[in-house]
């Protein structure tokens, strides 16, 4: 039975879609149900639920064969994990964001869910910045000075614009990902094949 960690929230709707297209359909509604665990015994596939910071997590370490969850959180983790499949939903951009009367080379202090990659991006920019760990609203800190700007997800740009910020510059290309513990990928190949293939034909 292979066992794939699903990224509670906004990824897991398109996912569980895509799959059931595929012919995988879940014992249960995973959107509503409160167990963490559930089997398809016709498919052999046990469904992990998660929170997405976990998904990786549990796919590096053995605890799931596969995972599905955002790349904006396998940035953050860096794990090692081997991504299968872009599966094309929750599309988005990482990007950095503020007032639009500063610029990137100003900045000393930087708000966002993402420290560890927003500290690896300026240490690359050889440009020393605090980055300030900060889980929802992130918009709010630079306009109560908090941050000079923000890393963040931005999908349409309207709540940036609605407070009085705007995309610096966009980072990566985020979307939901389909990855492997590299040891399943090499043990279970013929199942993890037939699973990707056959998400894959309904992309």
């Amino acid at each position: 039975m292979l066992t794939i960690a699903m990224a509670k929230g906004r990824v897991m709707k398109a996912a569980v879609a895509l799959m059931e297209q595929a012919g995988y359909l879940p014992p249960e509604n995973l959107e509503k149900t409160r167990k963490l665990i559930l089997n398809d015994e016709k498919n052999q596939i046990r469904y992990l639920l998660a929170k997405p910071v976990d998904v990786p997590t549990y796919v590096e370490r053995g605890a799931a064969d596969l995972g599905v969850v955002g790349k904006d959180v396998l940035l953050e983790a860096n794990s090692d994990v081997h991504e299968l499949l872009d599966l094309g939903t929750g599309r988005c951009q990482l990007s950095i964001a503020g007032p639009p009367d500063r610029d990137i080379n100003q900045v000393r202090r930087v708000g966002t869910k993402y420290p560890n990659y927003t500290s690896a991006y300026f240490l690359r920019r050889n440009q020393q910045v605090e980055t300030i760990y900060l889980n929802g609203s992130v918009e709010l800190a630079p306009l109560i000075g908090l941050a000079d700007c923000i890393v963040d997800l931005v999908e349409t740009g309207r709540t940036l614009e609605e407070n009085g910020l705007v995309t610096w510059l966009s980072l990566e290309d985020i979307s939901t990902r389909l990855i492997a513990n590299r040891g399943s990928y090499q043990l279970r190949a013929e199942e993890i094949d037939r699973f990707t293939k056959r998400m894959r034909a309904v992309l």
